[in-house]
């Protein structure tokens, strides 16, 4: 073989690599999907799930994205949004909350007994995010999805109608407002991701939690605890979630995967998320009900308002000190949520 027959070979062999390589990045990237809730639960299954799916089938196959619930990727729930922006994971999805006062913003739909319908509310969030947040506070990530759960609300091993009622409770909190709410009612606000919970009730940790219906399925909260305490009306609160995404990773995809995420992202999937989370309530009380637990539910929420109006008073002025304009924020979720965004469904 001559010399040159052999330079001739090696061109060809790097060239044919090269352009195997090429391909192979063409035909699949693999993305990591990391969130905090057990695979069964009814987020992985009816959300993440099903976006991840079609994401894969809207790419022809060039996108496959493993799942790792349970924080299978190692750390903790607080550190997710971090592992959005450092990489440790490609995709995520979170409690906004868990880094309070991180994301200002999204703590509107937050406050006490504003929303009354989780699709107006994320729909809200999404024109909201597009508008205020997506440059600023979530500036170093790709947001995919935003959008709140069903009515938040006590399930206690005392029954809780009235605000004094919680006093000497230890409750977890699902939020830095809802913890306000228990202060100012003279319960013991305790800290803890969701999957803490049922250890936290059993062993004695806490005497209660606030989470939606939904949630208590996977976490057989009504195994529990006996009393549930739900509202007539606009909701306890509502909790704020991400669907969040590594911003070079994103940018590092081709134009067609891209397209393949943004078709399936945004407002629609924000929408068709929070609407999802909102129907698994019903299933989720039926347990409770079939198992014979009391189910209070307070019709005359006055008392409850009228102690959670500080709380709206100090947000806005929290706002103020970050130079955001808090009320105008109320306003506009108010505003989008009876106008706009009133009985809009989406399907992915």
């Amino acid at each position: 073989m001559t010399k040159r027959t052999t330079a001739i070979k090696t061109v060809m062999s790097a060239a044919l690599g090269a352009m195997l390589a090429s391909t192979a990045q063409a035909q699949e990237v693999t993305l990591k999907m990391h969130q905090f809730l057990p695979a069964q639960a009814n987020v992985p299954k009816l959300v993440l799930d099903v976006w991840a799916d079609k994401v894969q089938e809207t790419s022809g196959g060039k996108i496959k994205i493993d799942r790792f619930p349970s924080m299978q990727l190692g750390g903790k729930p607080p550190e997710l949004m971090d592992q959005a922006v450092d990489g440790v994971a490609d995709i995520v999805w979170t409690v906004v909350g868990y880094t309070p006062g991180r994301f200002p913003t999204t703590e509107v739909f937050e406050l006490p007994f504003l929303v009354e319908d989780a699709r107006a509310a994320s729909c809200a969030y999404s024109k909201m995010f597009d508008e205020h947040m997506k440059d600023g506070e979530f500036k170093d990530l790709k947001i995919l999805g935003t959008w709140v759960h069903g009515p938040g609300m006590f399930h206690t091993n005392e029954p809780v109608e009235k605000p004094a009622d919680l006093q000497g409770m230890k409750i977890r909190g699902g939020s830095r407002l809802v913890n306000q709410l228990l202060t100012r009612a003279g319960a013991t606000p305790v800290g803890m991701p969701v999957p803490a919970v049922p250890e936290g009730l059993s062993k004695g940790v806490i005497d209660g939690t606030t989470i939606p219906w939904e949630v208590t399925t996977a976490l057989k909260v009504p195994e529990l605890v006996e009393n549930h305490t739900e509202f007539k009306g606009p909701a306890l609160y509502n909790l704020t979630f991400v669907l969040a995404m590594n911003k070079q990773k994103y940018e590092s995809l081709s134009a067609e995967m891209k397209k393949a995420i943004d078709d399936n992202s945004g407002l629609k999937f924000s929408v068709f998320a929070g609407g999802v989370q909102a129907d698994a309530d019903g299933p989720a009380r039926k347990i409770a009900v079939d198992n014979g637990n009391n189910i209070v539910t307070v019709t005359d929420t006055s008392e409850w308002k009228k102690l959670v109006e500080p709380i709206y008073g100090q947000w806005v002025a929290d706002m103020k000190a970050k130079g955001i304009d808090g009320q105008a924020r109320i306003d506009q979720a108010k505003s989008l949520m009876s106008g706009e965004c009133k009985g809009m469904t989406a399907k992915l």
